[in-house]
């Protein structure tokens, strides 16, 4: 990807300013500038495309905002985005609308000079679709975890979606070869040790954003970890048992956020859940079948910023209300008994 024109790019900035900030026509704007009316809207439009002007309406009375305000209060979440979704609709045009709306915040974020660490999942794979070119300098993107099965280690999937966000960016692509899934822990840690894998390993850690989506048992549109072949039917049982109710880049959680027991998290090449908590973590999720895991997500505290439609936050919110009511009903009928 051929890198812009910085005059270019300096002269839509400038021309967006005028419009959006001093409320100049094109036509003042174009007598400024000594240019067309159309020149000056080309650029408008350029600087739309390339991600340096999103436009956000707000509604007092908009029901998103009040329940972006809910999930910020009850789960302590720095940001939520509640994506407008027609509720008769399919679950996948839920996704896609969710995908888009990610697509342009995370052209608001990704920058120069950062590095950028990717989940594959469906999800993420949407959202790598709708992407817009916005070339950057110095940035790296590197996978989370590998995507081998017991097929197949040469499976692309995750290096595909590594080098998609890449070239979108004109970044830099890491993909990490390994099984998503090692059929012993004493695998893995032999294999970390390689200074290869280290190395991946180290970018990892110093990532600045963490983009993934949370993985659900069932839900209309499947989540790739339960739907690619990478769990056996015996580890699909151990979850249960275990009561797992989600995935973050392949390590299991509980309703209460735990990971650090989940047998098969030993098995596992994602990251240590710890590191979500210390990041700028983006979870994009979307479908009635993620909401519990969701919920333990944000119970984790792996979650900084949340893009998802509107149903599935209603239905996170209904639970944890219900959750609450039931807490404080114990609480008193603790009380009378004592």
């Amino acid at each position: 990807m051929n890198p812009p024109d910085l005059r270019h790019e300096d002269l839509a900035v400038r021309v967006a300013k005028l419009y959006y900030y001093q409320r100049l026509t094109t036509e003042r704007i174009a007598e400024e500038l000594r240019t067309s009316r159309s020149t000056v809207s080309r650029l408008l439009s350029w600087a739309h495309e390339h991600g340096l002007v999103e436009i956000h309406v707000h509604d007092p009375a908009e029901q998103p905002g009040k329940i972006e305000a809910l999930l910020r209060e009850r789960f302590g979440v720095r940001n939520a985005r509640v994506v407008t979704v027609p509720e008769s609709a399919r679950e996948a045009d839920w996704l896609e609308r969710v995908a888009a709306d990610a697509a342009g915040y995370l052209n608001s974020v990704i920058g120069n000079d950062c590095v950028v660490g990717i989940a594959w999942g469906t999800t993420i794979r949407r959202v790598s679709e709708r992407l817009k070119p916005k070339p950057v300098r110095n940035v790296d993107f590197v996978a989370l975890n590998g995507a081998g099965t017991p097929q197949s280690i040469d499976s692309t999937f995750g290096t595909d979606l590594v080098l998609r966000f890449a070239a979108n960016y004109g970044a830099r692509a890491h993909a990490f070869p390994v099984p998503a899934f090692f059929d012993h822990p004493q695998t893995k840690t032999a294999l970390w040790r390689e200074r290869s894998v280290r190395r991946l390993l180290d970018l990892q850690q110093r990532a600045d954003l963490l983009v993934f989506s949370v993985g659900a048992f069932s839900s209309e549109v499947p989540s790739q970890v339960h739907a690619g072949g990478f769990l056996e039917a015996a580890d699909r049982r151990d979850l249960r048992r275990e009561r797992v109710v989600g995935d973050i880049a392949t390590v299991f959680f509980r309703a209460d956020g735990s990971w650090r027991d989940v047998a098969l998290n030993a098995r596992a090449s994602g990251p240590d859940l710890e590191l979500f908590r210390s990041r700028r973590s983006i979870c994009i999720a979307s479908g009635s079948g993620k909401a519990q895991g969701i919920r333990a997500a944000l119970a984790g505290g792996f979650v900084h910023t949340l893009i998802v439609d509107e149903p599935t936050a209603r239905l996170v919110l209904d639970d944890a209300k219900t959750k609450a009511r039931r807490r404080s009903a114990s609480s008193k009928a603790s009380s009378k008994a004592s």
